[in-house]
């Protein structure tokens, strides 16, 4: 950087009553904003009733340089003297007016409070409640909605039907054809290990079946599908908020909640079932090459015996829970979309929060079948 660049600062006496600050070079806040030791030191010894400015040598500045005014500005004032800002560049000067044309207001400022144990409790508890009552509303929203579909009042295009049809099935299968594979492999390597010491190799194959189609295929074709679907579901509506789609659907009298929500969630209520047959079948597979790769099993034993372990309430079980594992997904993805805030933050955070809220829901729910089939002897 050549001498004329660098930043340079000054400060010297005119006479008794002037003070003036030299300022040249480049003034930039990456370099940092200078010291006002320097003025404060002619302002406490013999203070000046003026001070003035000469900047014919600077070169470039930024923020940095206006930082740097605004602080010596301060200092003056405090100090009770006078600031000639005719040697200051025009665009400097016409900023510093503009930030003082309104004052900052005193409580403008975010002060820290240090709240009781109690106060955090209670406030913590009234944001849940808040959070519960929004979800109980949208609920509440979304059976009106589906009464409205019952009854043929409902506005939604049927293309954007089949469009999240497709995006929510044929699209997914390979995420969905990837993870069931290994999540059966993984099932039968794992009670391969155990049950060949008891030589019961062949009982690979009930595990893998019964697992996958009462209880794996469904729960991880949900997972899967949280994090891709209803992710996409509140990503999307969380956009169209902060651009004011919805708003715009609402002026001109078509419900949101039937134009946007209603087909995301049929089409993933419809999806879920045939994604949670493919999944058992693909789980299913992957314990067959576990089981005649590693156990030296017959491909017609193993599949006499899977045929064998698993009925068709299993089946139906497992289909069953996919179903409301893809409406609990919808329901979640929707919600978050459109209680996300205006801007691309909140975009992401709805986008987070969609994924959080759809696994909890889905192990709850996991949760409440494991008890319900318990107690019906399924």
């Amino acid at each position: 950087m050549s001498a004329v660049e660098k930043r340079a600062l000054s400060v010297v006496r005119e006479d008794e009553s002037t003070l003036l600050v030299r300022c040249a070079g480049a003034w930039r806040l990456s370099d940092g904003i200078p010291s006002l030791e320097a003025v404060e030191q002619q302002l406490g010894e013999r203070p000046p009733q003026r001070v003035r400015f000469e900047t014919e040598s600077l070169a470039q500045w930024d923020s940095g340089f206006l930082t740097f005014l605004g602080r010596l500005l301060s200092l003056c004032e405090k100090k009770g003297v006078d600031v000639d800002r005719r040697g200051l560049p025009g665009g400097a000067r016409r900023l510093l007016e503009l930030s003082e044309v309104v004052p900052e207001k005193v409580e403008a400022r975010a002060h820290e409070i240090q709240a009781s144990i109690l106060v955090r409790i209670g406030t913590a508890t009234l944001s849940k409640r808040d959070a519960l009552l929004a979800m109980l509303g949208f609920l509440g929203e979304l059976a009106r909605g589906f009464f409205r579909l019952m009854t043929g009042r409902a506005r939604f295009r049927s293309s954007d039907l089949f469009l999240f049809v497709q995006q929510a099935g044929a699209e997914a299968l390979p995420i969905v054809s990837l993870i069931s594979f290994l999540v059966g492999l993984i099932l039968a390597f794992v009670g391969a290990v155990q049950l060949r010491q008891f030589g019961a190799s062949i009982y690979v194959a009930n595990l893998v079946a019964i697992a996958m189609v009462r209880e794996m295929g469904a729960m991880m074709t949900a997972i899967v599908m949280a994090g891709r679907t209803g992710a996409s579901y509140a990503a999307q509506l969380g956009s169209m908020k902060v651009t004011q789609e919805i708003d715009a659907l609402s002026t001109m009298g078509i419900s949101p909640l039937d134009f946007l929500v209603l087909p995301r969630m049929i089409a993933l209520a419809l999806m879920m079932p045939l994604l949670c047959l493919y999944s058992d079948l693909l789980g299913i597979i992957g314990g067959a090459a576990v089981g005649l790769g590693m156990l030296d099993l017959s491909m017609t034993a193993y599949a006499r015996q899977t045929l064998a372990s698993v009925d068709g309430t299993d089946l139906v079980g497992g289909v069953f829970k996919a179903m409301v594992y893809g409406v609990l997904i919808a329901f979640a993805g929707c919600l978050r979309g459109m209680q996300s805030g205006n801007s691309s933050m909140a975009v992401g955070e709805a986008t987070t929060s969609a994924v959080v809220t759809s696994i909890v829901l889905i192990i709850s729910a996991c949760g409440v079948f494991a008890v319900v089939f318990y107690i019906l002897g399924i």
